[in-house]
């Protein structure tokens, strides 16, 4: 059922509840300037089906401190890397709860995902988990040779598809290749096979719960009528869900009995064995469901945006065939005619890295990052943030700001060869991943593995689009999820050159 109409047709029964809401007197408190809202309904009909663009236009109106009443949730909308700075910075721990959508509450798993929960001890043993087992340097470093045969096998596949001719799903192929690349390092094991249905279903899976995750809800904004799921958001994130923990409980499963079993086996050090074995210790704060719902953010959310990352530079390169050019010159110039792109070769690709940054500031992974949620009132630039209040990063507002970027809707890579501005949480002029103790842990993982494929498919082949279509004539629209996604996936011809 359409979303406006589902909202039109609730409107009766939200009133009584709104009222009770409404009537908490908050006229002693000056919130940031916003849009006026409609009565019940708020600012939700301003969202469009591209809230982060819609949002941002406000923003321009009333500024990078803005409110919106969505409901009866008031939402503070920050579109400044100054702001962002106080909020995520000076005001780390009062801004470093989450607003929690209903659809994390399937299978209770807003109260069990290092993603949701509050920043408490439970939160601290899974992030914990997580640095030392998985994104840390020396299990990163690790794991290099597996990752780079997950390459290989991908640039193999490029290779077959050079012969036919035809067009190749670029995302697609990127997802197989990022999805292999985790669960082996998680279980030894690859979970699809190129231009195979379960690849699909999987990246279908991804985008799924991302758009669950970010659709506008009205049980999000009217909390009184989440059992009711009025757009079914929780009735088919079960569903999903329930796909991806039967695939684990089989891998897990398997895994127990074989520790359990003292004929053959071999500890792997994979993922997998290194949390089990801390389920295993005495007084251990971990549980089989901790890992599985750990597992579950680390698959759908690091697999998503990874591969979302590395599309989105092809379409950029090739929307650009100049830049595609001086990459690729980059990289012939510091790994000669046949050299094999490494891990260890990153730091020197000055360009590529730019080309990453670049695609990172137009296009963030995640728009709004995760939502916070204030601990008590925070004064910011003479304005209360209210208590409860939910926290919007406008990242793409703030990589859209032409007082921060010099034509800021072109992609040009070379600005970020003239200042120095890094991603990792430091500088708030691009800040896709996060900052502050909520900032996404599988940055080094992702850092990694965007540059590896990226440069190898830039170096090993020449492209071109399908059906003659020019470059200009290429669709760069978006599709809103909690990942930001193409909204045509991108298909182009590769051309062996090496």
């Amino acid at each position: 059922m359409d979303y406006y109409l589902v909202l039109l047709l609730m409107l009766p029964f939200v009133w009584a509840f709104i009222r009770i809401v409404t009537s908490n007197n908050l006229s002693s408190q000056t919130l940031p300037p916003g849009p006026h809202p409609f009565p019940i309904i708020g600012n939700i009909l301003e969202l469009g089906k591209l809230p982060h663009q819609e949002i941002a236009k406000l923003s321009k109106t009333y500024g990078p401190l803005m409110t919106l009443k969505l409901g009866s949730i008031t939402t503070i909308v920050i579109s400044s890397p100054t702001l962002a700075k106080e909020a995520l910075q000076k005001n780390d721990q009062a801004f470093s709860s989450r607003t929690i959508p209903n659809m994390a509450h399937v299978f209770d798993h807003h109260k069990l995902s290092m993603a949701w929960i509050p920043t408490n001890a439970k939160w601290k043993n899974l992030r914990k988990a997580s640095a030392t087992q998985i994104f840390a340097t020396k299990p990163l470093d690790a794991t290099q040779a597996l990752r780079q045969t997950k390459l290989q096998e991908l640039l193999d596949h490029v290779n077959q598809s050079c012969k036919s001719g035809a067009p190749i799903d670029i995302g697609q192929l990127v997802f197989t290749t990022v999805l292999n690349s985790i669960s082996n390092t998680f279980f030894s094991m690859d979970l699809a096979q190129y231009d195979s249905n379960l690849s699909q279903e999987f990246r279908d899976l991804a985008c799924s719960v991302a758009e669950e995750a970010g659709r506008p809800n009205i049980a999000d904004y009217f909390p009184a009528l989440r059992l009711i799921d009025p757009q079914g958001v929780r009735k088919r994130t079960r569903i999903y869900f329930s796909k991806v923990f039967g695939i684990f409980d089989g891998i897990i499963n398997q895994r127990l009995q074989l520790r359990a079993s003292s004929k053959g086996f071999k500890e792997s050090n994979d993922v997998l064995d290194s949390l089990l074995n801390l389920t295993e210790e005495d007084n251990s704060e971990i549980s089989l469901v901790d890992i599985k719902h750990l597992l579950l953010d680390l698959f759908l959310a690091g697999i998503d945006t990874t591969s979302s990352t590395v599309e989105w530079a092809m379409a950029e390169l090739l929307h650009n065939p100049e830049k595609m050019t001086k990459a690729r010159d980059e990289l012939e110039e510091v790994l000669g005619k046949g050299g094999r792109v490494q891990e260890s070769d990153i730091s020197k690709f000055n360009y590529l890295r730019a080309i990453v940054k670049e695609t990172l500031r137009l296009h963030p992974s995640v728009p709004f990052l995760l939502p916070r949620k204030a601990k008590t009132n925070i004064e910011i630039c003479g304005y209360i943030v209210p208590k409860n209040a939910q926290i919007l990063i406008n990242v793409w507002a703030m990589g859209q700001d032409s007082s921060l970027w010099q034509s800021p809707n072109l992609f040009m890579p070379e600005r970020f060869l003239e200042q120095d501005i890094d991603y990792k949480g430091q500088d708030f002029e691009l800040i896709p991943f996060g900052a502050g103790r909520r900032i996404c842990p599988g940055l080094p993982l992702a850092n990694r593995m965007v540059h590896l494929m990226l440069a190898s498919l830039v170096h090993y082949f020449a492209w071109k689009l399908p059906n003659e279509m020019r470059p200009e004539d290429m669709d760069m629209a978006e599709m809103f999820g909690l990942t930001l996604h193409r909204a045509v996936p991108l298909l182009a011809i590769p051309i062996k050159s090496l």
